[in-house]
C-alpha cells in the first residue's frame, strides 16, 4: 500500500502543498498549514494490523523502525527516503508510576510520562528527527538550503543543533539573551551551531527568525513548521501504546508555544479516526502565570485571545506570550473537552520540589503542570479514580541553577518549603550520629504525623 502525505491550511482553504517545498502558511489565507495524511489508505491495514506492526518495531534494530517516531512512520512522514532520516533513536521513553506521588494527592493511578528521558534531554527531538530529516531529503533533492534556524528558549535549539550536526547541515539558533539556562545555552554551542544571543524575549527571537527564514535558503525549524508537529504528535500514540492500546482519562501538559498539545491532540484524534481506540482522554493544558496567553483566554470560552508581554519566570521554556500554534491548540482542546490552569512560581517550584522527594528530578515546566495537576484534583475536576498522565517536557538536569535556588532559598517569589541544603559539620563522628539521629527522629515524627 502505497502512503501519500501533504501540507493544507489549518483553516480549511483548498490547495495541497508539498511537504519538499519551503512553504510555512497558507498562500490564501496566512494560516499555519498541518500534514495531512491519505487516511483512507491508513484505514485499509485495519486496526488489528496497525496494533500489530507498532508493536512488532518497538526498540527493534531494523533502521529506522526502533525509533518510536519512525516506527509509526507511515502516520509520520511516509514519503522520506529511509537512507535521509536522522534519527537518535529518539522516544520509548519511560512511563513512570508516580505511586507516592499520587497517594499524597488521593490520585492511585497516576503516571509521569518521561520526555526529558532522551538524547538532548527534552521532548523536542520526537519534532526534530523529522524535521531535519526532510531538509536533508529536500537538500538531496537539489533545494538551495544552506541552514535551518530556529528562535528557541533553549530545548529546540538543542534538538535542533544535534540533529543538524549528525546531518551535517548547518544550525542557526536565536536565543533570548541571559533568559535560559547554562545547560541550555551550552548544548547548542557544543554541537556547532551559530548560536545568536539577541536582547530580547523568545516572541522578538521569534519574529526575527521569520524576516530572516522568509529568505528561502534558510529553513524554519519553529513550531509553527508542522513537520515538526508530525514527530511530536507520537507522545500520544506512544502512552497508549504503553498502557497495551487503552487510553488514560487526563494528560496535563506545560504549555507555552502551544505546539506540544496540538501534536499530542493531533496524535490521539488519528487513533481514533483509524480505530485503535474508541474514546479519547481530556486534556489539560498547565502555564506560568507571568506567561498565560491560553489561560486568559480560556476564561473566555476561547472567544477573545490577547497576547501578553510575558514575565520573567522560572518556566523559562514556557516564557512566550504570543504562541504561535494558538488556533490549532483551541481547536484540540475543544475536541478533547481540555481545560487550562495556571501556577505561581511558588506553586511550581514547590510542585517540582514535591515531585523530586518522590523519586523524580523535575524540570520548572513540569513543577507547573503537576501544579496544576494538585489544583485540578483540589476541584474535583480530576478525580481520585482516575488515570492520569503527566508529560515531562524535560530532564531536571538541564535545571540545575533552578535546583540550587531552590535548595538556597534564593529564588525570588518561592517560599522554598521542601528545601533540603546539605548539613555542614566538623569531621567529628559524635557530631555526625547527632545529625544523623536529629534527622531520622524529624523524618519519623512527620511521617508519624501525616499516617493520622
Amino acid at each position: 500500500m502505497e502512503y501519500s502525505c501533504w501540507f493544507a491550511c489549518t483553516r480549511g482553504c483548498e490547495g495541497r502543498y508539498s511537504i519538499f517545498g519551503v512553504i510555512y502558511r497558507c498562500p490564501k489565507c496566512g494560516g499555519l498549514l498541518d500534514v495531512q495524511h491519505d487516511t483512507d489508505a491508513l484505514k485499509a491495514r485495519g486496526p488489528a494490523g496497525w496494533i500489530q506492526l507498532f508493536d512488532r518495531r518497538v526498540r527493534t534494530n531494523e533502521w529506522p523502525y526502533g525509533s518510536g517516531v519512525w516506527g509509526k512512520k507511515e502516520w509520520v512522514c511516509p514519503s522520506i527516503d529511509n537512507d535521509n532520516i536522522i534519527s537518535m533513536y529518539e522516544g520509548h521513553t519511560n512511563l513512570f508510576w508516580a505511586e507516592r506521588l499520587g497517594k499524597e494527592i488521593g490520585v492511585s493511578d497516576l503516571w509521569i510520562k518521561l520526555s526529558g528521558n532522551s538524547h538532548t534531554g527534552s521532548f523536542k527531538d520526537l519534532g526534530m528527527t523529522v524535521l531535519v530529516s526532510v531538509v536533508r531529503q529536500m537538500r538531496a533533492m537539489g533545494r538551495p538550503i544552506r541552514a535551518i534556524a530556529c528562535a528557541s528558549t533553549g530545548d529546540t535549539s538543542a534538538a535542533l543543533a544535534c540533529y543538524c550536526a549528525a546531518a551535517d547541515i548547518p544550525s542557526i539558533v536565536f536565543l533570548p539573551k541571559g533568559k535560559v539556562s547554562t545547560a541550555q545555552l551550552i548544548q547548542p554551542i557544543a554541537n556547532g551551531a551559530l548560536v545568536l544571543a539577541l536582547d530580547t524575549d523568545f516572541d522578538g527571537c521569534m519574529r526575527i527568525v521569520q524576516e530572516v527564514t522568509a529568505e528561502n535558503t534558510i529553513y524554519l525549524a519553529n513550531s509553527m513548521n508542522s513537520l515538526r508537529i508530525e514527530g511530536q504528535k507520537t507522545v500520544g500514540i506512544e502512552i497508549v501504546e504503553q498502557f497495551d492500546w487503552e487510553v488514560p482519562d487526563w494528560i496535563v501538559i506545560p504549555v507555552g508555544n502551544l505546539g506540544n498539545v496540538s501534536a499530542l491532540g493531533k496524535g490521539l484524534l488519528l487513533m481514533k479516526e483509524l480505530g485503535l481506540i474508541t474514546r479519547l482522554p481530556r486534556i489539560a493544558c498547565a502555564q506560568a502565570a507571568k506567561a498565560n496567553p491560553l489561560y486568559r483566554s480560556y476564561q473566555t470560552g476561547f472567544q477573545e485571545f490577547q497576547p501578553v508581554q510575558a514575565e520573567q519566570t522560572l518556566a523559562s521554556a514556557i516564557q512566550i506570550g504570543n504562541p504561535v500554534s494558538y488556533e490549532r491548540a483551541v481547536k484540540v482542546l475543544r475536541q478533547l473537552d481540555g481545560v487550562v490552569e495556571q501556577a505561581t512560581e511558588d506553586e511550581l517550584a514547590d510542585a517540582a520540589a514535591r515531585g523530586d522527594r518522590t523519586g523524580m528530578y523535575c524540570c520548572p515546566h513540569t513543577g507547573v503542570a503537576l501544579a496544576a495537576l494538585f489544583k485540578l484534583v483540589d476541584r474535583g475536576v480530576i478525580k481520585g479514580s482516575d488515570r492520569v498522565v503527566v508529560i515531562s517536557t524535560a530532564h531536571g538536569l538541564k535545571f540545575t541553577d533552578f535546583k540550587v535556588g531552590y535548595h538556597s532559598g534564593t529564588l525570588r517569589e518561592v517560599a522554598s518549603r521542601h528545601a533540603n541544603p546539605p548539613v555542614e559539620l566538623a569531621p567529628d563522628v559524635q557530631l555526625v550520629r547527632d545529625a544523623i539521629a536529629r534527622e531520622l527522629d524529624r523524618r519519623e515524627a512527620a511521617a508519624a504525623n501525616c499516617a493520622t
